[in-house]
């Protein structure tokens, strides 16, 4: 029976076209000549299409990234057979990828959101039927679905790969394509719907006037909380989310989920372990914005206002997924030469340094290279959405291109296969609860506590001395 993807990302050995690093270098030079020149044509509100608008751009950014996800991690590449993804020359194979996911995005936007839910259930998702309601230009009626859209983005973009992350693809995971495909599909959507309407939702409620008191709640239930009635809240929590989902798959290694034996035991532990730290996460970075720009302040606009820095907890979670996918992508997860835990705390510390540098660099230059406005809270300048659509081309690089012009694809034998599996479970084995194992995680609470202090002690002292706006 045919196997499509299934076992294709682990299964293929990247091999380096060049010794040393000219690979990673190339493959990097290429990525950023091709993420420059698209943001040009279809983001850049100097360039050709201009969908920067903000939300437009991001709207159909973020949904691209679900399509890729949908289609690796959810359907193996179905319909695609394995012989040619194995034969295809990788731009072929790349091209054809990227346009059967472009297909399916607008076919989704269009069709089930604006089409669909849009016209015969909940109007925000149609600007046409916006501008029916009096007030509402054309502009914001775009950006208003746009949001909408978008926003169901944000949370499918953190479920669709926690399912297969954490829960394993179970129940379903012995069940052949599409089938599987389509089980993980339909529950994914189903608790992505749910918690739209819990989290979201009531935020669509309130941008209207009067508020939609009878069709969401209003003022939303987290108000008090949060100290607003924004669904930004939820925002920074969801793609908290959603970085970490990738941070367990990519250079933690699914670790430490992977020691717990018992199957249930190991999916549940992992799913609400990702939404645990998430929200440690999630916290952190609002704390971190109070001692660095000083106490919110409800009624103010921007820097100051809480709406702001739950977004920003959001953008700044953005800055370390790019740093872990470059290292796991085209630096092998590197270090690989000590035990699990050594390699996911260098790996950690390495993503970091990397998400800090990218921060500076990106403020102090995006508004001369990307055409976002000068500034860290101004309305048109979103982080996400650039460094989201570099995410995007690295996945169709590393996914859909096997990391091609760096690399070339040579699937690996029964026998390769059987030896990785053999060497990641040697790993995980020889972790165990001995006296040496208690005194290292013992160590490692204690490194974590003084970690925080000595953050919470350098952070204002970091931000006074770093001029990010020049």
């Amino acid at each position: 029976m045919e196997r499509f993807g299934e076992g294709f990302l682990e299964e293929r050995k990247l091999v380096k076209r060049w010794s040393g690093p000219v690979p990673a270098l190339i493959s990097i030079v290429s990525l950023f000549a091709v993420f420059y020149a698209t943001w040009w044509i279809f983001q850049d509100p100097r360039g050709y299409m201009r969908m920067y608008t903000p939300y437009v751009g991001y709207m159909y950014c973020r949904w691209w990234l679900i399509m890729m996800i949908w289609m690796v991690y959810i359907f193996n590449y179905w319909p695609f057979k394995r012989s040619w993804l194995e034969s295809a020359h990788p731009l072929y194979k790349g091209i054809a990828l990227t346009a059967v996911s472009v297909g399916i995005l607008l076919l989704l936007v269009k069709g089930f959101f604006e089409g669909f839910l849009g016209n015969y259930g909940l109007a925000y998702f149609n600007p046409e039927q916006l501008e029916k309601l009096p007030g509402i230009t054309s502009f914001f009626a775009i950006e208003y679905a746009s949001l909408a859209i978008l926003m169901f983005a944000a949370i499918a973009s953190w479920l669709s790969p926690a399912w297969v992350v954490a829960f394993e693809e179970a129940p379903w995971e012995k069940m052949k394509q599409p089938a599987k495909g389509f089980s993980i599909l339909m529950l994914t959507f189903f608790l992505s719907t749910l918690i739209y309407f819990v989290t979201m939702h009531p935020h669509m409620g309130i941008l209207y006037h009067p508020w939609q008191y009878f069709t969401s709640i209003a003022p939303p239930y987290w108000e008090e909380f949060a100290d607003t009635v924004s669904g930004n809240f939820h925002v920074g929590w969801i793609m908290c989310c959603t970085v970490v989902v990738w941070l367990v798959e990519t250079i933690w290694e699914r670790y430490p989920f992977n020691l717990i034996k018992h199957d249930w035991t190991r999916r549940f532990a992992a799913f609400f372990g990702i939404i645990a730290i998430a929200l440690a996460m999630h916290f952190f970075f609002y704390f971190a914005q109070e001692l660095t720009f000083g106490e919110a302040i409800r009624g103010t606009r921007r820097g100051f206002a809480p709406d702001w820095r739950w977004l920003h907890v959001g953008e700044m979670a953005i800055f370390l997924l790019v740093p872990a996918l470059f290292l796991n992508f085209y630096f092998g997860n590197w270090p690989r030469k000590f035990s699990m835990p050594v390699n996911v705390t260098i790996r950690t510390l390495i993503t970091i340094v990397g998400a800090v540098l990218l921060y500076i660099v990106y403020y102090r230059t995006s508004h001369l290279f990307l055409g976002t406005q000068k500034g860290i809270s101004h309305p048109q300048q979103f982080p996400m959405i650039p460094m989201i659509w570099l995410v995007n081309l690295m996945l169709v690089q590393h996914w859909f291109m096997d990391n091609w012009p760096g690399w070339k694809l040579v699937p690996k034998t029964a026998e390769e296969i059987a030896a990785d599996h053999v060497t990641h479970q040697a790993q995980i084995d020889e972790i165990k609860p001995t006296p040496r194992f208690g005194l290292g995680l013992g160590a490692g609470t204690i490194m974590g506590v003084v970690f925080f202090f000595v953050t919470v002690w350098a952070l204002p002292f970091f931000y006074q001395s770093i001029d990010l706006i020049k």
